[in-house]
């Protein structure tokens, strides 16, 4: 199956099975290159003393549990950042609407083909922030044939310390009606400035948090969402609004997540009978799909990325793009 949109600017699209062969080509050089790399590098240094926590004593608050997950973990670029998009793109940073009088900046890419009638995604940042690796990210989205916007829920702060990254966390989460007038600042933005037909949201981490966040606060607009690892809730009256296709991949030795929070909200999903299928990966720790953290799983990463690719393939093309 390819997705093909006519109209003289020629294929917005590359065929799936070209898409696919180049991905898994990149994939391949990437590993090689990380088995040389990796065998020389040293361990990274434990936090000091006053920012360590046990095992045994895991904080209560997401923002912590978090920060349980990622405290010997920084965002280091490593080389399968490096990645192409399966077609050219074009990018830029963008404003993409205003908060109490504060500028919303983000990053805009869609496929150097042009961007017409293309669905758009919300894509949204782990709790480093939007940095290079969420925007490379999103040059790859935009590959497939979206129009993908990187928002920025920290209003312009990154960080690669992890205790920065629980503050900056908790803020957000203690101000949560913000965070959700932001993303529709960002849907009601692709729709003004670029058009699109259709919009998913997509996230990693706290991003996977907030996939589900920008559902919830738009249930009748926004058309798939993708989860990577994001807190999810299992109580039916929160979860009921939803009336998009759902996709959840989650990692079954995942601490911050537990496995078993997302199968609970697996079950009330199927019990309200919506569209969901959720995805837990053995032996694999939280942000295994972080290409620029310590818990990256190249082939499990994979496996995740054309779930991804297929999802929005199937749930967010319009019926006339598609050929059989």
């Amino acid at each position: 199956m390819s997705h093909v949109i006519e109209g003289g600017v020629g294929a917005r699209r590359v065929g799936a099975a070209q898409r696919r062969a180049a991905i898994l080509l990149a994939f391949i050089a990437s590993l090689l290159v990380l088995a040389g790399c990796e065998r020389g590098d040293p361990e990274p240094p434990p936090p000091p003393p006053d920012q360590q926590q046990t095992d045994a004593d895991p904080p209560a608050d997401d923002a912590g549990r978090m920060a349980g997950e990622h405290r010997h973990d920084r965002p280091d670029p490593s080389p399968a950042l490096d990645d192409p998009p399966a077609q050219p793109v074009v990018s830029r940073e963008v404003t993409y609407g205003t908060l109490d009088d504060e500028a919303l900046e983000g990053y805009v890419a869609w496929p150097e083909a042009g961007a017409d009638g293309l669905p758009g995604l919300i894509v949204i940042h782990e709790w480093w922030g939007l940095n290079d690796n969420i925007r490379k990210m999103t040059d790859r989205i935009a590959g497939e044939g979206y129009v993908a916007l990187a928002v920025d829920l920290y209003g312009g702060r990154t960080t690669d310390d992890p205790s920065q990254a629980e503050a900056y966390m908790g803020e957000l989460m203690e101000a949560r009606d913000r965070g959700r007038d932001n993303v529709r600042a960002a849907h009601a933005w692709l729709r003004d400035e670029y058009g699109v037909p259709r919009v998913g949201s997509v996230g990693w981490c706290l991003g996977g948090t907030w996939a589900l966040e920008t559902a919830l606060a738009m249930p009748d607009a926004i058309d798939a969402v993708v989860i990577y690892y994001g807190f999810v809730p299992d109580d039916p009256e929160v979860l009921a609004p939803l009336d998009m296709p759902i996709l959840g991949l989650f990692a079954e030795d995942d601490a911050a997540v537990p496995a078993e929070s997302a199968r609970a909200f697996e079950r009330v999903l199927a019990e309200l009978g919506k569209n969901a299928h959720i995805e837990i990966y053995p032996d694999v720790d939280h942000a295994f799909a972080n290409p620029s953290g310590g818990n990256y799983e190249p082939e499990t990463a994979m496996d995740a990325w054309l779930r991804t690719v297929a999802f929005f393939d199937a749930h967010l093309a319009a019926p006339d793009d598609v050929e059989e």
